[in-house]
């Protein structure tokens, strides 16, 4: 039997010369119409899939490779005789090696108004069945699904070199490779279907961005995966402009910084101060300096060696505020020219720019926390409560400030591991954070952490609670340190309790119903 090298490609990309080096070694090259032009035109002699097959393509291209002298002659076990006597009875190739990618599906479905009948035909049949076939039988077969691989094969072949090992790597590859493309057309279906997102068996499946010098600490190894649709205004879709490159805890740090900055949209400037994805300032202002050096006095200790996300283009002014201090990243719209010059001055201050930074997410993405052993997966925390249904417990009302202080403080506590507490302030018209006491194990030492952090700016300052308080010894600490106004979600059997010290202080709580763990 002659050797018999199988093509059928979407991406054409380096087909012509790898298909010559095969020629060169002795194998028939088979390939099926668009890719037998390419290769006829670039000198070589090819046999058509229906010569071999016995039929046309047919169906608009539909069935052109299912069909049992394909697929007998990639699964045939060559060191079984009974296998390849069928094949000399049924005047039958072998196939040795297959050269396929498929269908464009995930280029397709991310085209603006893509229609659902488009996606139906990009979704490939004959392709991965040839790959599942050939890796399957991996000993006999050479399966080939990315063309970077096209010049480490041939090189091998022609050597002499290419192993068992190597095919079977190969196969792997194959194997994960069709895996992600049914995961994608499954995910897509979900989504569009508007499906339960909550199947009896989840299958995702992620892109690498990146490989990694090392996980959170030197010692674990890690990369970065971004999800295949849906991830315009993530961290996956930025682009870094200057520094090095971001590492494990870079980017789980300025991922939380985001998810904080969407919480104030695009209306009014605005700065987040992170660290340990925690934040350690907020501010807003008329301008973005205003906003940053309202986050930066929140806590100028915490901020330093952090991560600031803006919502403005960052200027001249507000870039050389920025660098008066040691930050790891800065992540905005964009940044003048000015701004540019100041800041790449800093060898490894890591710069980053995202289109729709401050959108809010697509709906439908997921929050998933791995165990050992399982997966937890849940909506994305995008709720907020509804001022219509927020309830004044107390004898005082919140001022009209207050509020706006309490609202703005919700928004940051939401994003505070638990237990959480935020303090916040009002300077006429624009907010700042002026404690934050995150990730306690109890909710009264979170509160004398953000009061300690706030000292004196605590006086004034309203506070939010990402959950009830089971004890007034919260109200108490709270009227201490001289906090205004509250704002938690109730519930708690001990209520009367918090209320009760309010009153007797004078502080305005009020209940939103919706607590916001963060764990």
């Amino acid at each position: 039997m002659k050797k018999r090298a199988l093509f059928s490609l979407t991406d054409k990309t380096g087909c012509v010369e790898f298909a010559r080096r095969l020629a060169d070694l002795g194998y028939e090259i088979v390939s099926t119409g668009g890719t037998a032009r390419v290769l006829r035109e670039g000198g070589l002699t090819v046999l058509d899939v229906s010569d071999v097959t016995g039929y046309p393509e047919c169906l608009d291209g539909r069935v052109k490779t299912l069909h049992p002298n394909i697929h007998a002659g990639l699964l045939a076990l060559r060191e079984n005789p009974e296998h390849m006597a069928t094949l000399e009875q049924l005047n039958i190739n072998t196939v040795d090696l297959v050269a396929v990618n498929l269908y464009p599906f995930k280029a397709t479905v991310t085209k603006p108004g893509v229609t659902l009948e488009d996606a139906i035909e990009n979704i490939d049949i004959g392709g991965p069945s040839m790959l599942r076939a050939a890796a399957k039988n991996y000993g006999g077969v050479v399966v080939v699904c990315d063309p970077a691989d096209y010049d480490r094969i041939a090189e091998g072949l022609e050597q002499g070199t290419l192993t068992r090992e190597d095919q079977l790597r190969l196969a792997y590859k194959t194997f994960n490779h069709t895996a992600n493309y049914d995961a994608m057309i499954s995910t897509w279906l979900r989504e569009t279907l508007e499906e339960d997102p909550f199947p009896d068996t989840l299958t995702v499946t992620y892109e690498r961005v990146q490989s990694m010098r090392y996980g959170e600490n030197p010692h674990q190894k890690a990369a970065f995966y971004k999800e295949p649709f849906a991830t315009a205004g993530t961290l996956s879709e930025a682009r870094q402009l200057h520094g090095k490159e971001l590492s494990f805890n870079n980017i789980n740090d300025t991922a939380a910084a985001l998810d904080l900055l969407k919480e104030f949209g695009t209306e009014t400037p605005a700065a987040v101060g992170l660290k340990h994805t925690n934040a350690c300032g907020v501010g807003t202002g008329a301008t973005l300096l205003e906003a940053y050096t309202r986050a930066y006095d929140a806590d100028p200790v915490s901020i330093f060696g952090g991560i600031v996300a803006v919502n403005r283009e960052v200027d001249e002014a507000t870039a050389k505020k920025m660098s008066e201090i040691f930050l790891e990243i800065i992540i905005a719209p964009s940044f003048s020219e000015e701004a540019l010059a100041v800041l790449t001055a800093k060898k490894y201050l890591r710069l980053l720019t995202l289109d729709g930074i401050a959108d809010a997410y697509q709906p439908g993405r997921f929050d998933m926390k791995k165990i050992a052993g399982g997966l937890l997966v849940q909506d994305q925390n995008i709720g907020f409560y509804n001022r219509d249904e927020l309830k004044c417990v107390t004898k005082r009302q919140p001022t009209e400030e207050e509020m706006a202080a309490l609202d703005f403080a919700w928004r940051v506590v939401k994003h505070t591991k638990s237990n959480a507490i935020v303090l916040a302030a009002h300077d006429g018209k624009y907010l700042s954070t002026t404690g934050v006491g995150p990730g306690q194990t109890n909710r009264i030492t979170a509160l004398d952490l953000a009061a300690r952090y706030a000292g004196e700016k605590a006086k004034g300052s309203v506070l939010a609670s990402d959950a009830f308080f089971p004890f007034d010894d919260c109200v108490k600490a709270a009227a201490e340190a001289g906090i205004t106004a509250i704002i938690q979600p109730g519930g708690s059997i001990r209520d009367e309790d918090s209320i009760r010290a309010c009153d007797e202080a004078g502080i305005a709580m009020v209940f939103c119903g919706m607590r916001h763990f963060k764990h």
